[in-house]
């Protein structure tokens, strides 16, 4: 199922991603950064691990894991948690201060959609 997110993608549009932020408590300079950064992200499959490479000009990482096993990450601004489970990508799920964001993103028309987003 990982196989259909094996490409490179290209960050084209982002909506309400600035509200988003503000929610989760990100610091105005670090929001405006969020705001302009069009990243691709590279996913491939490399023996039974998904390897997801993000590059911007802002920042360049690179996670590895195996499917349906989670693990800790740290993303770009210090959150936790990332997993993929079935057809749909779902990550990073970090927690803290009581507060829970879930990512899901499908493939829709040969594109990366993120479909659900959400801060609990």
């Amino acid at each position: 199922m990982v196989d259909a997110f094996c490409a490179t993608w290209k960050l084209v549009e982002s909506e309400n991603f600035d509200d988003y932020m503000k929610a989760l408590g990100v610091g105005f300079a670090t929001r405006q950064v969020g705001n302009v950064t069009k990243p691709t992200v590279i996913i491939s499959l490399e023996g039974d691990k998904v390897v997801v490479r993000t590059q911007s000009t802002f920042k360049n990482t690179e996670i590895s894991f195996k499917l349906g096993e989670e693990f800790d990450e740290t993303t770009a601004d210090d959150r936790n948690f990332y997993s993929v489970s079935g057809g749909r990508q779902v990550g990073p799920r970090p927690k803290w201060d009581g507060k829970e964001t879930t990512f899901v993103r499908e493939i829709k028309d040969g594109k990366m959609v993120m479909v659900r987003f959400c801060l609990k």
